[in-house]
């Protein structure tokens, strides 16, 4: 039940990205206390609006809301539930419960997609409010690394094979670019998000206009009151009784593209961490192995590794929702869109605290990128001997060898070019 009990306890399974891993505000955010009391801020919100438009809504009945946010018993809440089977009508009947005088007029004209759909969509705005300036100190962190070792040379790798010369703070910068490109898109999904607003049951808006005996002005003006209440800018102008599950695409998408970011940058840091050039940071009384005490595993950067496939593979959620939503809307999505949303912020919240600890601690080895490099320098040389020979006249790609006296002679053999070796590639 959504308002079941203390499932705390070591008897009953836990999420570990609740009880493990995500920070105290993000599971804030998504926890039942945070989600009702925001459903009471939306009847409250709700019942101020119609007021002010002429309903017959007394003071006494917004004053007994108002005081009343907090007071939520969560254990006739579930009782209610079990017996009603509607999470939402649960809490209609318990916020009455405490609000007798006003229990006549919470979720007047209302859908349970009002107050269902317009917490998400706050949820989901102050969960970007807490991941943005995460995502922003990480590169602050990194570029701070960047500038400390941005002369610093070391061995670039192509197909993790000895290539060319790149610095320590080049490389990050790669890491940095990636990073700046999901801050960017975490932005604009955040900024993006539009209020459900007062919509009514399919969104025609039927029941205000039947409230406000069909004064369209009034229930268009409803609408933007409750959604500037809320501290949204814009209302969808359409929606069927959800806002449309698009928008959880959006957001999964940009959180996943986040993930591999991070799965990318840990990556690099744990075949650094092997090749002991640059280390994650590794704590006094910290133990890398049971068994082996010498080994210095980079646990926090394959915890990112970890979370961010979890990550990435989340997005499959809405995008398969929002397929099978039938024409106004399925009840499909709900038990779906509990987990999903939930986790793929507890998860990010989860990595980029992680990243940041790491980025605060790297830690470099130059004696041993110096040797690394020195075992390496004949064979980059061929470079600069390629492109001297360049210079001096010579083709690097011996274009006329190849023209003149190379397909010349395959030319007999045209027909059978085509004929593809078996391998299983």
């Amino acid at each position: 039940m959504a308002a079941g009990g203390d499932y705390g306890g070591s008897d009953s399974y836990r999420s570990p990205l609740a009880s493990r891993y995500a920070s105290p505000e993000m599971c804030f955010v998504f926890s039942d206390k945070y989600k009702f009391r925001t459903w009471r801020q939306l009847w409250l919100w709700l019942a101020e609006a119609e007021q002010t438009l002429g309903l017959p809504i007394t003071d006494e009945q917004i004053q007994e809301m108002k005081s009343n946010l907090d007071n939520i018993d969560f254990k006739m809440a579930a009782e209610e539930e079990k017996q009603l089977r509607h999470d939402v009508m649960a809490h209609v009947h318990t916020f009455g419960h405490c609000c007798p005088k006003a229990a006549g007029i919470i979720h007047l004209g209302a859908t349970s997609c009002y107050v269902g759909d317009n917490t998400d969509l706050i949820v989901l705005r102050n969960a970007f409010d807490l991941l943005l300036p995460k995502l922003a100190r990480v590169i602050s962190r990194l570029a701070n690394f960047a500038k400390e070792r941005a002369d610093l040379p070391t061995l670039g790798f192509t197909h993790f094979q000895p290539a060319q010369l790149t610095t320590v703070g080049k490389r990050c910068c790669l890491w940095i670019q990636d990073l700046c490109i999901d801050l960017q898109n975490l932005k604009r999904v955040r900024d993006d998000l539009r209020f459900r607003g007062v919509k009514g049951t399919t969104g025609t808006q039927a029941s205000f206009l039947q409230l406000f005996e069909g004064d369209d002005q009034k229930v268009e003006q409803l609408d933007r009151m409750v959604t500037e209440k809320a501290g949204f800018k814009r209302s969808f102008i359409i929606t069927g009784q959800t806002y449309t599950r698009k928008v959880d695409i959006e957001v999964l998408s940009v959180l996943a593209s986040l993930g591999a970011s991070v799965h990318k940058i840990c990556t690099d840091i744990r075949l650094l961490a092997n090749l002991k050039e640059m280390e994650e940071p590794f704590e006094k009384q910290q133990i890398g192995s049971s068994a082996m005490p010498y080994k210095r595993n980079p646990m926090r950067s394959e915890r990112c590794c970890s979370l961010a496939r979890h990550l990435m593979t989340l997005v499959m959620d809405p995008l398969q929702t929002a397929s099978v939503q039938w024409f106004e809307r399925t009840l499909d999505d709900s038990a779906n869109r509990r987990i999903c949303l939930a986790e793929a912020f507890l998860t990010a919240d989860t990595i980029l605290n992680t990243l940041q600890n790491i980025s605060e601690g790297l830690v470099v080895y130059p004696k041993v990128i110096e040797r690394r490099i020195r075992q390496e320098l004949p064979f980059m040389a061929t470079e600069n001997i390629i492109m001297a020979m360049v210079k001096a006249g010579g083709s690097r790609q011996v274009q006329r060898f190849l023209e003149e006296e190379v397909f010349p002679l395959l030319k007999p053999y045209e027909n059978v070019m085509k004929v593809k070796a078996e391998l299983c590639l």
